[in-house]
C-alpha cells in the first residue's frame, strides 16, 4: 500500500496576521523551529512565508524587518496537497510547481504541512536529504 500524505506531514502549524511585521513571522518560526508559517487575513488562510521568502522577498530588497507586513512577501498562490493523496502526488505537486512545502488539506482546512524533506525522509532513508532534514537545527 502507498503511503499518504498524512503520514509524513508535520502538524506544528503556526499562522500570522497578514498584517505582522516580516520581524514577528521570523519570530514565529525561530520559536517554533520551523521554517514556514501560514498567513491568514480575515480568518482566512492568504497564503504561505518562508524563510527564504523573507530573505528573498524581504531582506534582500532592503525592506524594513518591522515596516514590512509579512502580507507583502508570502507566497499568495497557494498549491495544496489532500491529507490523503499519496506522497507520490505530493511530490510531483513540488516539482511541477516549484516548490518545497505544501499545506496539507482535509475537509477544506489546513491540518499539517509536507516538505521535500519529509517526502525524503519517508521515501530515501539513507539519502544526504533524509540525513540533513532530520539533523537537529544549527545552534
Amino acid at each position: 500500500m502507498a503511503t499518504i500524505v498524512r503520514d509524513v506531514m508535520m502538524t506544528n502549524l503556526q499562522s500570522i496576521d497578514a498584517g505582522a511585521s516580516i520581524r514577528q513571522a521570523a519570530a514565529v518560526m525561530r520559536d517554533n523551529d520551523i521554517g514556514d508559517v501560514l498567513v491568514v487575513a480575515d480568518g482566512n488562510l492568504r497564503g504561505i512565508v518562508t524563510d527564504r521568502d523573507l530573505v528573498v522577498r524581504a531582506l534582500a530588497d532592503g525592506r524594513q524587518p518591522d515596516a514590512t507586513p509579512v502580507g507583502d512577501v508570502c507566497s499568495p498562490q497557494l498549491t495544496v496537497v489532500d491529507a490523503q493523496a499519496e506522497v507520490a502526488k505530493a511530490a510531483d505537486l513540488m516539482g511541477s510547481h516549484a516548490v518545497r512545502r505544501l499545506p496539507v488539506v482535509e475537509n477544506n482546512e489546513v491540518i499539517g504541512i509536507v516538505s521535500l524533506g519529509d517526502l525524503a525522509r519517508r521515501s530515501e532513508p539513507e539519502s544526504a536529504l533524509s540525513d540533513i532534514s532530520a539533523a537537529p537545527p544549527n545552534a
